[in-house]
């Protein structure tokens, strides 16, 4: 058993292996940034954010702001991907969307944009419209407007 172990240990010293172990260690990271990975994610779910940070726990506060956004609107159940644990990835959705910031949203598969147009969508309701399109209901829908006999 030891001298499989010092064989292998041998060969890995070798600048031959190392560049091979290397080269298959960078195209695996380099396949995530890839246009065909990418454009499988955001066709996984109704729903997709590439954000920095994750739901629980966002990393910037325009991350956090779609969040909140997509909260109010009842939809918890999305795909989200953590773009500072991998650069690929964050410089991949990018080149993907030709939309240079984080975070970015997709509703079925279609680029919605980042938090600016998220917010506007929310402020002027077409976030309802859009999600009623993919099939999910906006829980806004579900509130009753405040009427003066209501603060009374």
């Amino acid at each position: 058993m030891s001298r499989v172990f010092l064989t292998t240990a041998r060969f890995l010293r070798t600048q031959g292996a190392r560049s091979a172990f290397l080269r298959a260690l960078s195209s695996e990271a380099a396949d995530t940034g890839s246009r065909e990975h990418i454009d499988g994610l955001v066709k996984k779910d109704k729903v997709v954010v590439f954000m920095k940070g994750v739901p629980q726990q966002p990393m910037c506060g325009f991350s956090n702001a779609v969040v909140q956004i997509l909260r109010m609107h009842g939809v918890d159940n999305y795909s989200s991907y953590n773009v500072l644990e991998d650069e690929n990835l964050r410089q991949g959705i990018k080149d993907y969307s030709s939309w240079p910031t984080i975070p970015q949203v997709f509703l079925s598969g279609e680029f919605v944009g980042g938090c600016d147009i998220l917010l506007q969508m929310h402020q002027n309701g077409d976030l309802v419209e859009e999600l009623q399109k993919v099939g999910i209901r906006s829980a806004l829908l579900d509130k009753q407007p405040d009427t003066d006999k209501d603060k009374q």
